[in-house]
């Protein structure tokens, strides 16, 4: 008698690719342009005299070098500078120091966010189902961010042709944000922190009858006594940024009208992607996640006020902190001291479903840990403009390359060719980077966090690097606040990329 085993295979994902523009090297399209323009002039001047060429060609040289030197990570001398400079100029100004509160020199004597956040202000509507929502309008660029909790299915024990489906599920409701009129962005970010105990007491406690036995009850007080000690609180969010479709002006209830339409559209495509419960966070709610983020040490504080009366009557002009100090490593806020690390290379080759999961488990000795994945849909139109630019460069790169480097090149070949026959087949295309922020308690523990960091990136095969001399911009856009990044910027998206 003869048995046959099934082999059972584990899906795999990736095929993502880092945007690339057109140009010689590392220049890029404005530096090939310049370079270019640059040899014409030189060769005009040559036919003058041989100074006049040196003249031109030197600070043509001394403008290009910067441009084709790069950091592993891809930044360019120019940008590097422009960070420091910015560091140096905001430092000079003291924008790096936030007082508030009603002992500060800012008038209402309110604790508001810092920041990125200085120019936002709460809204509230009611969805069909006339649940309350919160909604933030960012003043100065006019748009409006709608903040959902969700409860997602955990993967241990579950069939991998189940997590596949949940990926292509998860896949599918990115794709179709590209169709979501006015919506700039999207933002999931996982919170993980040691439970304090303070719902399992709640629930517990509140339920032992008068007339239980002694030992029986004294099984349950040594549980809800000792079960926080290993345990954690986990909270999974999911922002959506819209701005008025046509870039036209709304008015603030036509904006709350609309998009309460929108909410049961995307929370019943996150319940089929495996979000498990989902529902929109109302205003007191995201004021509270903040105020918590802020300052970690009210945070059994606030559960405890919440499971006893409902609600803290938290307002969003209360939810900052009341001092905030940024430094080049560290971002100092309240009760915490916060370090933020951003992505600069996604794991090359084919993944796993679980390769993140070190990240997103908790860490002993971080009091808080948010992981944000940020992504910017792109429509259809330039979906297709994008990658068959992606085409001309891999086989431009290819045909211009010779050994190794065309191996590599034929590759890139192979992976634009399977976008484009994804994308021409429906498949959406969307942009996405990430964000880590570790919260400690004191300033002498940021060494450890750096530590606990590498330890958590070596099973996940992804390069991030310090978010330097810019930590309250990282930890404000590592918030479920819907800050976007790419709007924050003076230097167009485009030129970014070129350079």
């Amino acid at each position: 008698m003869s048995t046959a085993t099934e082999q059972i295979k584990t899906p795999t994902y990736g095929n993502w690719r880092r945007p690339r523009k057109a140009g010689l090297g590392s220049l890029g399209l404005i530096g090939t342009i310049g370079l270019f323009g640059g040899l014409v002039l030189v060769l005009l001047a040559s036919m003058i005299s041989l100074d006049a060429a040196l003249v031109v060609g030197l600070p043509l040289a001394l403008t290009l070098a910067p441009l084709a030197i790069r950091t592993p990570d891809g930044r360019n001398v120019f940008q590097m500078v422009g960070v420091r400079v910015g560091w140096l100029r905001r430092k000079s100004k003291r924008q790096h120091l936030y007082v508030s509160g009603p002992l500060s020199t800012r008038p209402g004597g309110r604790f508001r966010p810092p920041g990125l956040l200085s120019r936002a202000v709460m809204l509230e509507g009611r969805d069909p189902y006339d649940r309350p929502f919160g909604v933030l309008h960012h003043l100065n660029r006019h748009q409006y961010t709608i903040v959902l909790s969700c409860e997602p299915d955990g993967g241990s024990l579950v069939d991998p042709d189940q997590v596949d489906t949940w990926v292509a599920l998860w896949g599918d409701w990115l794709s179709r944000l590209a169709h979501e009129p006015g919506l700039r962005g999207a933002s999931v970010v996982v919170e993980t922190a040691p439970d304090p105990g303070t719902r399992l007491a709640t629930e517990v406690l509140g339920r032992i009858s008068p007339d239980a036995p002694p030992a029986a009850r004294a099984v349950m007080e040594e549980v809800v006594r000792n079960y926080p000690d290993a345990s954690s609180e986990m909270n999974t969010y999911l922002t959506l940024t819209y701005s008025a479709p046509g870039g036209a002006r709304r008015d603030d209830d036509t904006m709350l009208a609309d998009l309460g339409l929108r909410l049961h559209g995307v929370l019943n495509g996150l319940v089929a992607a495996g979000g498990g419960s989902a529902e929109p966070l109302s205003a007191e709610r995201i004021a509270e996640v903040v105020r918590v983020a802020y300052d970690p040490a009210v945070s059994a504080e606030v559960l405890d006020v919440r499971a006893q009366h409902g609600g803290t009557g938290l307002e969003w002009d209360d939810a900052g902190p009341a001092a905030a100090i940024e430094s080049v490593t560290a971002y100092q806020h309240d009760s915490g001291v916060s370090r933020s690390w951003l992505l600069t290379m996604a794991p090359r080759g084919v993944v796993r479903s679980g390769i993140l999961r070190s990240l997103l488990d908790p860490a002993a000795g971080i009091r808080r840990k948010r992981v944000a994945l940020i992504y910017r849909p792109i429509d259809p139109a330039t979906s297709a403009r994008i990658v068959e630019s992606d085409r001309r460069s891999a086989q431009f790169m290819a045909n211009s390359t010779k050994g190794l480097v065309r191996a590599r090149a034929v590759a890139e070949i192979q992976a634009a060719e399977q976008t484009a026959a994804e994308e021409a087949s429906g498949a959406g295309l969307v942009e996405f980077s990430m964000l880590v922020t570790l919260t400690v308690d004191s300033a002498a523990e940021v060494r450890d966090a750096n530590v606990t960091m590498r330890n958590l990136l070596g099973a996940t095969r992804i390069a991030m690097r310090p978010a330097d001399r810019m930590q309250a911009a990282a930890f404000t856009c590592a918030l479920p606040v819907g800050i976007l990044p790419w709007e924050q910027t003076f230097v167009p998206h485009d030129l970014q990329e070129a350079m």
